[in-house]
């Protein structure tokens, strides 16, 4: 299976940011993902065994509980893979982000202008 096939389902990608936060018990991720998805622990278990599978998750047993972390395997890879393409959106990103420090800036002179002439 290739990243973008494990990572194209939003259910195995909020696993991961559940993951992503720290070690996770496979019953605490079921517990949120059923909340959110209504799924079954089953169908939370076969998402696991498909992140485990694939080189984005790891698993250890601790007592009666498995706990389940982030691998960045698969994660470098299709980071690896990525990077051909971002310089696509890294020039946009970098616009992006001037504009907004200058939209702070703005509000920041305004905020001062405002509060300069109430004091007048």
């Amino acid at each position: 299976m290739h990243a973008f096939d494990v990572l194209g389902d939003p259910v195995r990608r909020r696993i991961l940011e559940l993951l992503a936060d720290g070690e996770q018990s496979s019953g605490a991720v079921t517990t949120v993902i059923r909340a959110e998805f209504g799924i079954s622990q089953p169908a939370v278990s076969q998402h696991l065994k498909v992140l485990r599978d694939n080189g984005f998750a790891t698993v250890r047993p601790s007592g009666a509980r498995r706990l389940y972390a982030v691998d960045d395997t698969a994660l470098r890879q299709a980071d690896e893979w990525l990077g051909r393409f971002r310089r696509f959106w890294t020039p946009h990103l970098a616009a992006m982000a001037t504009e907004v420090a200058r939209g702070r800036r703005i509000r920041r002179l305004t905020a001062t202008d405002d509060i300069r002439s109430i004091d007048d």
